[in-house]
């Protein structure tokens, strides 16, 4: 894939009245696209609600850190944090034990994970530093610097998406590694912060909100927030006895149309299926 860096064109968002103002750039081939909204923060709209229905559950590994999850063609990614215990592994669905793994060092606390072709990206959280693996291998290629936090990370098809814990959303030209775009994420009552674990499904960005139950649902073209996911009750009060942590985790069966959730530390990973609320 191939991305210009050549300015043809220059953007200037300006404060319009009674509005707010977002502007969204980015590099799309050989000219720059941009997206302004000059109302948006007002906008009331009635964002739907999606419960769940659990339609398999799996074993988790209670020592992994779960900061980023993927399955892509049959196999399960997934990429812990903490220090000393960081890695990116492979996963064994039906068992949760670890199949391949490559841990970081002892300095590194990983974070998300996004796969493009026969490559796993893998960010860090405060060290700025990111590493390229053979998705098969999981053999490191190499590093590379980045300018945020590293939170959560996709890949739409064109950019890598990162969250650094914001509001805002970066888009990164996965050749270089250099963000060429930001999206502020606004939902009823404004700013949707804490955006965490990122997967980009069926032409939506899917986030956790850190800390709490809830995934957004959010449209990457506009920054608003479409549905909101409330898994609260996933763990029983059987799982939650011993030492749990927050909801994190989001991975997408394109075979089925479900997605796969689980936490940091949680003894069990859900497979889900989408049920309307509201």
């Amino acid at each position: 894939m191939k991305f210009s860096t050549t300015l043809i064109r220059s953007l200037k968002c300006s404060t319009v009245i009674l509005g707010l103002v977002i502007c969204f750039s980015f590099w799309h081939s050989d000219y720059l696209v941009a997206f302004t909204n000059s109302s948006y923060a007002n906008e009331k709209i009635d964002t739907p609600v999606f419960g769940y229905k659990i339609v398999n559950t799996y074993p988790h590994n209670t020592n992994s850190f779960t900061q980023g999850l993927i399955f892509d063609k049959g196999v399960l990614y997934e990429s812990t944090g903490l220090n000393g215990r960081s890695a990116v592994k492979i996963v064994d669905l039906k068992t949760g034990k670890t199949l391949k793994s490559h841990e970081l060092p002892d300095n590194y606390f990983g974070e998300g994970i996004a796969i493009i072709e026969n490559k796993i990206i893998q960010l860090t959280w405060r060290s700025k530093t990111g590493f390229v693996y053979d998705k098969k291998t999981l053999k490191l290629i190499k590093k590379f610097s980045y300018q945020t936090q590293g939170w959560g990370i996709t890949y739409d098809g064109k950019y890598l998406i990162i969250s650094d814990g914001s509001a805002v959303l970066y888009f990164m030209d996965p050749n270089t590694f250099k963000v060429v775009g930001t999206l502020e994420v606004y939902g009823d009552n404004g700013k949707v912060s804490k955006l965490n674990e990122l997967e980009y499904i069926n032409g939506e960005i899917y986030a956790n909100i850190w800390g709490t139950e809830k995934i957004a649902k959010i449209n990457p073209k506009n920054g608003r927030v479409t549905a909101w996911i409330d898994l609260s009750g996933l763990l029983n009060k059987e799982d939650k006895k011993n030492r749990v942590d927050v909801l994190n985790g989001i991975a997408f069966n394109s075979d089925k149309g479900s997605l796969f959730v689980t936490g940091k530390l949680w003894p069990k990973m859900f497979e889900i299926e989408l049920v309307p609320k509201n």
